[in-house]
């Protein structure tokens, strides 16, 4: 019997979310038609996502001129949106949410980035947008910068269920595994039932390559152009190595017994940015089971039209992916230099996203009291 790619990555043990949101997604019906032909089965949002969202169509003018006649401010007004669009979605997602007891279902909105430095605005911050959307399916998303690791624990021990994001470095995803175990244990310590809280970690892959690629370009040699393509892969590997090592000791067992449920690895960023590679790469070369990949629609649509799903692609690799990290050290490109470069600019770039979408929701503010 033949079944498609995406089916074949969900009888694999791969969740498949959409990295994408917008109010014409859920009016139009086309996110419930990617759940019922492509297997889509949870959501991911960011700054940048909304700010597109929100910025390129007209769906948000009553919803603002409405916010505007009530004297809201622009943050106000950003946050009734998003939280408003998520909570819809979050109905979307109900029934699967619930068929999977919240394993899958699930819809993700980020603390405001310009927090992304500040543990105790984003402990508010989340808080605020888990009590706002107020469903059982969302995910706060938290960035896994130093001032964030405290900041999932507490949200965690809060019992609020949590997405880590931008995380690049296996050093950092280790340290964010063990904020998530703090955090269950404390959230075990304060009485709330494990078994509801769930968390992903999203695990950046394709920027790892952009970047290494570049710099093997500026090397030049045969062996570096060899090694072009491979690094985003090698990295995402080891980390599920790391996944599982963690997830494996006594400390673990004690929550597991208690109800925990593992914080799931997520392939983020799994969209290729050089077109010489192929448009599946970040798709089928990480399969396993029990892992989360979010994809841009583009990334979906080409894995449902000819993805080649051959099972696990991860266990095995190992020894492979820390060849290939290995060699990169040896022609003197920095591991360390290229992880801390790459959250940077994955912040950097949410937070312009974001003082745009102020910046044009605050316009469209003033238009709508002036037309008043």
């Amino acid at each position: 019997m033949t079944t498609t790619p995406t089916q074949q990555l969900s009888d694999a043990g791969l969740s498949i979310w959409l990295d994408d949101l917008s109010r014409q997604r859920l009016s139009s019906g086309s996110l419930q038609k990617l759940i019922d032909q492509k297997n889509v089965v949870g959501v991911t949002t960011n700054p940048s996502i909304f700010q597109a969202a929100i910025t390129s169509s007209t769906d948000y003018d009553d919803a603002i001129t409405a916010q505007a006649a009530a004297g809201a401010s622009v943050e106000e007004t950003i946050f009734e949106l998003t939280t408003t669009d998520v909570a819809d979605a979050c109905d979307l997602f109900a029934p699967i949410a619930a068929v999977t007891e919240g394993v899958d279902g699930r819809v993700s909105i980020e603390v405001d980035p310009r927090l992304a430095w500040d543990t105790e605005g984003t402990i508010a911050e989340a808080k605020n947008l888990h009590a706002k959307v107020n469903k059982d399916n969302v995910l706060i998303k938290i960035p896994a910068t130093r001032e964030g690791l405290p900041a999932i624990s507490a949200v965690l021990a809060a019992g609020i269920s949590v997405n880590v994001t931008l995380i690049f470095s296996l050093a950092r995803y280790r340290a964010v595994i063990d904020a998530f175990q703090s955090g269950m244990k404390r959230a075990m310590e304060n009485g709330h039932d494990l078994s509801k809280i769930h968390s992903v970690a999203s695990f950046f892959v394709s920027r790892v390559d952009t970047e290494i690629d570049q710099r093997l370009d500026a090397i030049g040699t045969d062996e570096a152009k060899a090694l072009k393509g491979k690094a985003g892969l090698a990295n995402a590997r080891i980390a599920y190595h790391v996944y599982e090592e963690l997830f494996s000791t006594e400390r673990w067992a004690v929550l597991a017994a208690a109800g925990a449920r593992p914080q799931r690895p997520l392939w983020a960023s799994t969209g290729v940015k050089d077109p010489a590679y192929p448009d599946t790469l970040y798709v089928t070369e990480l399969v396993a089971a029990g892992v989360v990949n979010t994809m841009p629609e583009k990334t979906l649509d080409a894995t449902f039209d000819h993805g080649i799903v051959t099972g696990d692609t991860i266990a095995g690799t190992y020894e492979e992916a820390s060849v290939v990290l290995s060699s990169l050290r040896n022609l003197g490109i920095t591991y360390n230099e290229v992880v801390d470069q790459l959250e940077s600019e994955g912040l950097n770039k949410f937070v312009a996203s974001w003082n745009d979408l102020l910046s044009d929701v605050e316009s469209a503010l003033t238009a709508a009291r002036n037309a008043a």
